[in-house]
């Protein structure tokens, strides 16, 4: 499962949008998320006349213009606040120039000059205004000037724009006002979207912004509270996708969300689907989303106690036992939560999860639609290796370490006839890429030895350490009949203990210091003690 520890997504998180979802209402003419503005096509269709250049001087006329609105409309609510219909006007005309604004997206590389004007404090400025209306307005702006399409082979004038509205409190200022909006009201929500998809694209040019918005803001609070709620909506689908993003590459975030009671909220989320299926598939993508972040979650030490406190080990096997779609999800947080923790290995054992793993184990799988699919029976089996994996590492000794190799003696030795079917079939196609990495070399393309190690690893050599770490388990047990058992499968197949040994030997000279020296020596020493048994 290590492998893993840096990409626990095993998809692309960024969402390709082609704008809000159908469900959502545009926005006060704004075209809703980052379309093209209906308003500003009709003017141009009855004007007839030629549409005009986007430039340097174009863009400081819609600075100025937006400028000039901005003061008329901060005049006019200072000389009459409590008159709303004398400033009503210019309330109207400051909305129009910031649909105008809108145009700048169609030239990204003028961004570089829209900062050194000065406009961006002024537009950020607008998003405490009292008319939400105007917040609204420029949250799609912001989404529209962000958007990746739009920033696509624009690196330079992206990180400009990126860096101007970082150091101009941008995160502050619109998790502010996603704390005002209610998602009662239809333009609102489309207003909560667009949030967090201008969140998305700041993290996509600026990744520290991941860290830094959990930092200086309250976001994660709102996030948490969204992925509560009972009902579904594209919002929570969407909350979903941030806060798995936030949490993939941040020990900090992982942290700070543990600090916060994130792994019981995460599992309160999950728990809603324990005895019931996601009913589209947008929820589906929602519920795999919960289940990254959660796999994120329990990667520090800390959260991996949490989890366990807070009955995460029990919940995970009753999801198993009901065997809805979420079931393969359930094994993986378990993967993650045990790995390198006996305390959740034991409490495992403890509340009878070795049936359910094991069934897992011989291929038992509930079947749905999805999972027909082959990709997700060999997900699903290299992960079940990884559990059993960590089950031995966890368990070293006593009562709990008997059950668990028994599970391997019962029914005349059949997990041990399915461990070393598997051990074959890992075999053959971990040699089958060696074959073609060395034809590749023959046909004078150069693979460095990390890179030939990483794509032996890809193509199921990791799972193949796994499986021989576990066979290692059971020859140290030194069961006379699981020995036996062991030869003599590994023989009709023209395997012997020396195959077992080099693959061992192979784990054993990779072992990373990821963790640490002294946990490197640890691990080190238990693959070495396997080979010198066999």
């Amino acid at each position: 499962m290590e492998m893993e520890v840096h990409d626990a997504r095993d998809r692309s998180l960024k969402r390709k949008r082609d704008g809000l979802p159908d469900s959502y209402p545009a926005s006060n003419g704004g075209g809703g998320g980052g379309g093209v503005d209906l308003s500003l096509l009709e003017a141009v269709e009855r004007s007839q006349s030629a549409v005009e250049v986007l430039d340097l001087k174009t863009l400081k006329k819609l600075v100025l213009a937006f400028e000039r609105r901005l003061k008329e409309n901060i005049e006019a609510r200072l000389k009459y606040p409590d008159q709303p219909d004398r400033f009503a006007d210019s309330e109207i005309e400051l909305h129009e120039e910031l649909q105008k604004l809108k145009v700048l997206a169609g030239g990204p590389e003028l961004y570089p000059e829209l900062v050194s004007l000065n406009t961006i404090p002024s537009v950020l400025g607008l998003l405490g205004h009292d008319n939400t209306d105007i917040a609204i307005d420029v949250v799609q702006l912001l989404q529209d000037l962000t958007d990746e399409d739009v920033l696509e082979d624009n690196d330079e004038p992206a990180r400009v724009l990126v860096d101007a509205l970082v150091e101009n409190n941008v995160l502050e200022l619109l998790v502010q006002n996603l704390h005002r909006l209610s998602e009662s009201d239809p333009d609102e929500m489309a207003a909560v979207y667009n949030t967090l998809a201008t969140i998305e694209n700041l993290i996509e040019v600026k990744p520290a912004v991941a860290e830094l918005v959990c930092e200086k803001t309250k976001l994660f609070r709102w996030l948490l509270t969204k992925i509560k709620q009972k009902e579904f909506d594209g919002n929570k689908q969407y909350a979903s996708e941030i806060l798995a993003i936030l949490l993939q590459n941040s020990k900090a975030n992982q942290k700070k969300l543990g600090q916060m009671n994130g792994v019981d909220a995460m599992l309160q989320a999950v728990a809603m689907y324990k005895s019931k299926d996601p009913k589209t598939q947008d929820e589906e993508e929602m519920l795999e989303n919960l289940f990254d972040c959660l796999c994120c979650l329990v990667m520090p030490l800390e959260n991996k106690e949490r989890f366990l406190k807070a009955e995460g080990v029990e919940l995970m096997i009753i999801i198993m036992k009901q065997k809805k779609s979420a079931y393969g999800s359930a094994i993986r947080a378990l993967d993650f939560a045990m790995t390198k923790f006996p305390p959740a290995c034991e409490r495992f054992v403890d509340v009878l999860g070795l049936k359910t793993a094991f069934a897992t184990f011989m291929g038992k799988i509930p079947q749905y639609k999805k999972n027909k699919k082959e990709r997700y029976q060999e997900d699903l089996e290299e992960r079940i290796i990884s559990l059993i994996a960590s089950l031995f590492d966890g368990i070293s000794r006593g009562s709990r370490r008997e059950r668990l190799l028994s599970k391997f003696v019962e029914s005349e030795y059949e997990k041990i006839d399915r461990l070393v079917e598997l051990y074959v079939r890992y075999s053959d196609r971990v040699k089958a890429e060696t074959e073609r990495l060395n034809q590749l070399e023959f046909d004078d393309l150069e693979i460095d030895e990390d890179e030939r190690y990483n794509r032996r690893l890809e193509s199921g050599l990791y799972t193949l350490q796994l499986i021989a770490v576990i066979l290692g388990h059971l020859w140290c047990s030194e069961h006379p009949g699981m020995r036996a058992r062991i030869e003599q499968l590994l023989k009709l197949q023209k395997l012997s203990k020396k195959d077992v040994k080099e693959i061992l030997q192979e784990y054993h000279d990779n072992i990373g210091d990821l963790d640490g020296p002294d946990e490197k020596e640890r691990a080190q020493t238990k693959i070495q003690k396997f080979i010198s048994a066999l």
